[in-house]
């Protein structure tokens, strides 16, 4: 048996099955694509679903792929085992329809006696007990009938739920009776581990039906997988997948940068080694696929895995940033099969350094609080920690849960996971109830039930059109007739008007009747493909059956259509000018502006700003042509069109093509040349959710509108400043330098006071069991104020403690400082400082020698102080 390395045995599996006549399709993206029932792609098969179901049709009917996966099920074992890890790749090779058992195991079989070469007389093949098909096949192919292991449905047959399913024939490797159970019987199925399944023959060959019943497939299918890994660790000749070459050229990095040694497993800090190594893989290709760190979905998976490495990190005594230099590694092994890595090394260690930046400033805080936590918990007998101080964890110093938990393990304590899950959704419902728009709450009471035909849209081609009413439903229910002053739903057979949706607003406009009644629509929704006008009779009454006149308002279209194109304009600008990786996030459009948000990990720069204006300014003053055409998906993806991640396509889309240089599948409604825009102006760009950045931007007259906006302010400001409007920043920049003159004029004058008041203050002292306690009151001073008189009087006196207090409108706060020889006595600024704010209504904390805190209620200061000398 050749000892192969991880990525020959790759491109030795891929070039078999190409010869074989299989597409050797590249592995999907680790983002499920039209798939909202996985959060992360985790087998080989998952991308394929849609071909298997018949829903989509594959590039050909056979196929074969080595897909990226990641796990986290068995996170927890990661680092403690020697097989389990987050990411792995699956070796796969697909039939939809074309071949069958005999050649799926006939081709496996050569592919490990002529290619790998195995030595035969190890292995095993285990097969559904009814399946005489397979048995036979197998004996055909060589394999002794004792070496064939028929096993029940637990172990070797597929399904899940209704629908296609079918038996499998699991290949086993034997690695000798010394990893075995001593038992005559020991063979595939038994617990122990002398056999190691590493390629698994599943055949689609029957239908699960609702009565229980299997019905044979027309087609069936073939799907096989097999850990790239697993496969590696036989090869290699090794038991850990952690001794697998490319894996252990990631871990050499580790303990390099570490210089903590490696004992396979054997030693406690070993733990450490081998969670960052695994984590540095998933990190690695999830940022490389778009997965950007976050509080939910796939982006807290890997947040927590990001955290969860630096952590060990700091366990193994590794201090500051570590993961973007061992994120090299990765690329190393991986990025000739995977030349994504390459592409975005900057990106993926980019993305890599700003999140170990954040969780560096809140790991110390957030260990603390964990373990002052846990001495409350051991001080009053209890174990598990509070669910909402779990959640605050989380929610205020960015730890995971897993993080939490891990952290209280190693203390022998536990986290109310019930508890933080009672919390997160109480947050969740709050910010549900806040993002509820006033157009969600006037379409509350709509009923979606009328039973009318799909609205034929015209809007697209006209602005105006007749239309018959199908239905109309008043305050009390359905009615055949709405009188003036009613605001009532209309169904109409077809319409002009666009439906909210895609971001952009719906139209407005009016209803009228050759009769002179008259309807202003107000908002319009789409249900079903059905259109529901909301309209307000002024003049005369509408009857169903009647023929309507519908017209939109068109300057609000117009002005719509031109933001809506400038957004497309500006997300082709954004990748070109930040990154490919930039994806929408969200976006709103309506007649006044427009907003964009977008995936990044940092606010632009302004020099970024001015680029990607100056683009998208370009492209208006091209008067490219806007051309908008219906097509096939597969054709749409073929011409290069963008599409919103997670949005549900059908066969069919709607192509937007901005002279071929902004390419997006859009259902909303635009201008015909890129010229009509006019202008385009960022007004705004900020951060609305980790990783996600958010533009705001006006268009045509809206720039002319900021301008005059603008131009009111500068003539106001030279108003006040008394000058002409033309030397505003001359004389704005002189102020200010007058001001920070005066400013450190007064800072001296302070200074001076309270160093003249330092004799005073120690002279005041009142002494308490050997202590001298100085306590003061201040106006209007800084926290810094309080600090620098608190190091001139430790500077010449000893034994002193300071509670000092300044009083800001409002607002107090408090500074405890105390001198260090007093801190070996046990005295500590922190814990006082507790217990003197809170008399003051306030709270904060500090080191033992130094504190501060804020309160509010000033009337309270002189019982805080005496509470001060009852705590000394």
């Amino acid at each position: 048996m050749d000892k192969l390395g991880l990525n020959e045995i790759r491109k030795l599996f891929r070039d078999f099955y190409e010869s074989k006549g299989h597409y050797p399709a590249k592995s999907a993206s680790l983002i499920p694509q039209n798939d909202k029932s996985l959060l992360i792609i985790n087998s080989g098969m998952a991308p394929l679903k849609n071909y298997f179901s018949g829903v989509e049709t594959p590039p050909a009917r056979r196929m074969t792929t080595c897909q990226k996966c990641i796990r986290t099920g068995d996170i927890d074992n990661v680092g403690i085992t020697s097989r389990h890890g987050t990411f792995f790749e699956m070796l796969g090779s697909f039939s939809f329809g074309n071949y069958f058992k005999e050649e799926s195991l006939e081709w496996g079989m050569e592919f490990i006696r002529d290619y790998l070469k195995m030595p035969m007389d190890k292995i095993w093949a285990t097969v559904y007990e009814d399946d005489d098909q397979a048995v036979e096949i197998w004996k055909k192919l060589g394999m002794p009938e004792e070496r064939i292991v028929r096993l029940g449905k637990e172990d070797n047959f597929w399904e899940i739920g209704l629908g296609p399913c079918g038996p499998c024939s699991e290949i086993y490797f034997d690695r000798g009776p010394e990893y075995g159970c001593g038992s005559p019987d020991c063979k595939p199925g038994c617990d122990c581990d002398r056999y190691l399944e590493f390629w698994n023959h599943v055949f689609t060959q029957f239908s699960r039906e609702e009565d229980g019943s299997y019905t044979p497939l027309e087609h069936p299918n073939i799907d096989t997988g097999m850990g790239l890994e697993r496969l590696a660790c036989i090869m290699q000749g090794v038991d850990s997948i952690f001794d697998v070459d490319t894996i252990r050229h990631i871990l050499k990095g580790v303990v390099e940068k570490s210089g903590v040694e490696y004992k396979d497993g054997q030693a406690p800090t070993d733990v450490s080694i081998r969670i960052i190594t695994d984590h540095l893989r998933s990190i690695t290709f999830m940022i490389a696929d778009g997965i950007m760190p976050s509080n939910e979905g796939r982006g807290y998976v890997l947040r927590r895995l990001l955290r969860r490495a630096a952590r060990h990190g700091r366990l193994l005594g590794i201090e500051g940033k570590f993961l973007v230099e061992l994120s090299n590694k990765v690329i190393e092994v991986s990025g000739e099969a995977y030349p994504e890595l390459i592409e975005k090394k900057a990106y993926i260690q980019k993305i890599i350094s700003v999140e170990e930046d954040k969780f560096a400033d809140t790991i110390d805080q957030g260990e603390a609080i964990i373990l002052d936590y846990v001495e409350e918990m051991k001080a009053t007998g209890q174990t598990v920690l509070d669910g909402e101080k779990v959640f605050k964890l989380y929610d205020t110093y960015g730890f995971p849960l897993e993080l939490t938990e891990e952290i209280l393990a190693e203390n022998g304590c536990s986290a109310d996971t019930e508890g933080f899950a009672v919390n997160m959704q109480k947050q969740k419902e709050l910010a549900r109830a806040n993002r509820k728009s006033t157009d969600e709450e006037a379409w509350k009471d709509a009923d979606h039930s009328v039973e009318v035909p799909p609205t034929k849209f015209i809007g697209y081609d006209s602005y105006i059109g007749e239309c018959q009413i199908l239905a109309i439903v008043g305050a009390d229910g359905m009615t055949k007739i709405a009188k003036a002053e009613e605001t009532v739903q209309i169904y109409l057979d077809q319409t002009p008007f666009y439906a909210e949706g895609g971001g952009q607003v719906c139209d407005k406009g009016v209803l009228s009747t050759r009769n002179g009644d008259l309807a202003i629509v107000n908002s319009v929704e789409k249900v079903d493909g059905v259109f529901i006008h909301k309209a307000l009779v002024t003049k005369g009454t509408f009857s169903v059956g009647a023929t309507v006149l519908a017209a939109v308002d068109g300057p609000k279209r117009n002005c719509t259509a031109r933001n809506h194109t400038a957004t497309h304009l500006l997300q082709r600008a954004l990748q070109q000018v930040v990154g490919s990786h930039v994806q929408q996030a969200g976006s709103s459009v309506n007649e006044h502006m427009l907003r964009f948000d977008f995936s990044h990990f940092e606010a632009l720069t302004k020099e970024e700003l001015t680029k990607v204006e100056f683009l998208v300014n370009q492209k208006i003053n091209q008067f490219l042509p806007v051309i908008i055409s219906e097509m096939s998906m597969e054709d749409a993806q073929r011409q290069g069109a963008m599409a919103l991640f997670g949005e549900k396509y059908g066969d069919t889309v709607r192509v937007v093509d901005v002279g071929g240089w902004s390419v997006e599948l859009c259902g909303g409604t635009h201008v015909s040349n890129s010229g009509q825009i006019g202008a385009f102006k960022i007004i705004s760009e900020g951060g609305v959710a980790s990783g996600v950045r958010r533009i705001e931007a006006v268009t045509g007259t809206g720039v002319l509108t900021k301008a005059n906006d603008a131009e009111a302010v500068i003539s106001e400001i030279a108003d006040v400043l008394k000058v002409n409007k033309t030397v505003v920043v001359e004389k704005a920049k002189s102020m200010a330098e007058e001001l920070k003159s005066l400013k450190k004029e007064l800072e001296e004058i302070k200074k001076a006071a309270m160093g003249g008041e330092i004799d005073k203050l120690l002279a005041d002292a009142k002494e308490i069991n050997g202590v001298k306690l100085i306590t003061k009151k201040f106006e209007d001073y800084g926290i810094n104020d309080l600090r620098n008189l608190s190091d001139d009087i430790k500077a010449v006196s000893k034994g002193i403690i300071m509670v000092l207090a300044t009083v800001n409108g409002p607002k107090v706060t408090f500074l405890i400082s105390i001198t260090d020889d007093l801190l070996e006595k046990g005295y500590h600024a922190g814990n006082m400082i507790k217990q003197v704010a809170a008399a003051c209504g306030g709270g904060g904390g500090g080191k033992a020698d130094m504190a501060q805190a804020g309160a509010k209620d000033p009337s309270k200061i002189e019982a805080a102080f005496a509470l001060a000398e009852t705590l000394i």
